[in-house]
C-alpha cells in the first residue's frame, strides 16, 4: 500500500498566522480525507514565513509568491499533487 502524502504548513507565529494555518489544515483534512495521511502545523519565528510542503517539496512560499494562498489556491495545489483527476466542484469554477 503506498504511503499517504504529508502536508506541512509552516507559519510565522509572531505574525499571528496560526489560526489561519489551522483553518487551512482543517479544510485540507476535510477535502482530502481519503488522500492525505498527515497535515502538520509547524510554527516558525523567522518572521513572515508561510510555506506549504507536500512530502517535503515546497509548493507555496509567501516570500516567493508575495502573499498567503487563499483556500481555493491551496486546495488546487494539493489536489494537483495528491489527486489530479479529482474535481473540487465549486473550487474549480472561475
Amino acid at each position: 500500500m503506498p504511503k499517504s502524502p504529508t502536508v506541512e504548513i509552516t507559519y510565522c507565529r509572531l505574525c499571528g498566522w496560526g489560526l489561519r494555518a489551522g483553518w487551512m489544515a482543517q479544510e485540507l483534512m476535510h477535502s482530502f480525507a481519503e488522500e492525505l495521511g498527515t497535515v502538520m502545523l509547524t510554527p516558525d519565528v523567522a518572521g513572515g514565513v508561510f510555506e506549504v510542503r507536500i512530502d517535503g517539496d515546497l509548493v507555496w512560499s509567501r516570500k516567493e509568491m508575495g502573499h498567503i494562498p487563499d483556500i481555493k489556491e491551496l486546495k488546487r495545489l494539493v489536489r494537483d499533487r495528491v489527486a489530479p483527476d479529482r474535481s473540487l466542484g465549486h473550487v474549480d469554477r472561475s
